[in-house]
């Protein structure tokens, strides 16, 4: 097995075009458990973790950019002002040391439709900029997963950099799982309020082929926001328009039956931590506790 650990972005992206067929490793955190228990036998191992570029961050026009190599402990440091929704999904996964090596890159990589970053970059409306040697380019996360553990990065292509709008509203994240700490979501949901714009953003994990946006909740709530002018006068909303909201984040999922629940569960959670998500941040938004 090849052994490939460049030390600058140039040189990544070199070696991924030489070696195309190479398995990326950025913390190891998923990769070395797939190979210490022999499902994955790679030909070839491209370390990243000693490409300093990678771990920066960076403002522009009300942009965060987070390098692919920023660690989720990263994340829950330097940006939870910034990305609270984002901050709140890195402090859900695995344990510390997880926290400590696991990066963003990695997580949009490996493109499992339970990753724990994938909701609240949905809701945010984030950007992927990928790279190779011959060009650039960025897409959005929307976009992004083509399928279970699949995306759209070609055989040459590196992932350089998270684009995520810094919030103008409060935003949530909420992680339902067999117990509270290092578990795989049995569904996931973010949701981001945009108020400069008139905006709602939904993310859900787990509970579809790939994570998904609610369209149909997003459109619901930003429209009845909208024509009441709620934006403005900030009012408490009713239980109808609550539970509308709720009912259609449920019915946007696409779950299956496995080992960590089945596809009623996965429905109803989903319509409950809607509806509690929409309380938290529109109680934060009128001014109250969040």
């Amino acid at each position: 097995m090849s052994y490939l650990r460049p030390t600058s972005w140039a040189e990544a992206l070199a070696a991924r075009a030489e070696y195309p067929e190479a398995v990326v490793v950025a913390g190891g955190t998923d990769v070395m458990v797939e190979i210490n228990f022999g499902r994955l036998h790679p030909s070839a191992l491209l370390d990243l973790s000693r490409v300093g570029e990678l771990r920066a961050l960076g403002r522009e026009d009300g942009h965060v950019r987070v390098g692919s190599g920023v660690t989720y402990q990263s994340i829950m440091r330097d940006l939870p002002g910034e990305l609270p929704g984002l901050a709140a999904a890195a402090r859900t996964v695995g344990s510390p040391p997880i926290r400590n090596r696991g990066t963003i890159g990695g997580n949009l990589g490996s493109a499992s439709p339970a990753g724990d970053c994938h909701p609240p970059l949905l809701a945010c409306g984030a950007e992927v900029e990928i790279a190779s040697v011959h060009t650039s380019r960025t897409t959005p996360v929307a976009d992004f997963f083509v399928g279970p553990k699949r995306s759209v990065l070609g055989p040459d292509e590196l992932i350089a950099a998270v684009w995520v709008p810094a919030a103008t509203g409060p935003q949530t994240f909420s992680k339902v799982g067999s117990r509270n700490a290092m578990v795989i979501a049995i569904c996931s949901f973010a949701l981001a309020l945009h108020p400069d714009v008139g905006r709602v953003g939904t993310g859900i994990g787990s509970a579809g082929p790939v994570p998904l946006r609610a369209r149909a909740a997003e459109q619901f709530l930003e429209g009845h926001l909208g024509e009441t002018g709620a934006w403005e006068s900030r009012p408490r909303l009713g239980d109808a328009v609550v539970d509308e909201f709720a009912r259609l984040v449920a019915g946007a999922a696409q779950p299956i039956d496995d080992v960590r629940g089945s596809a009623d569960y996965r429905r109803h959670a989903l319509g409950v931590v809607a509806r509690r998500s929409l309380m938290w941040c529109w109680d934060e938004f009128r001014g109250g506790r969040p």
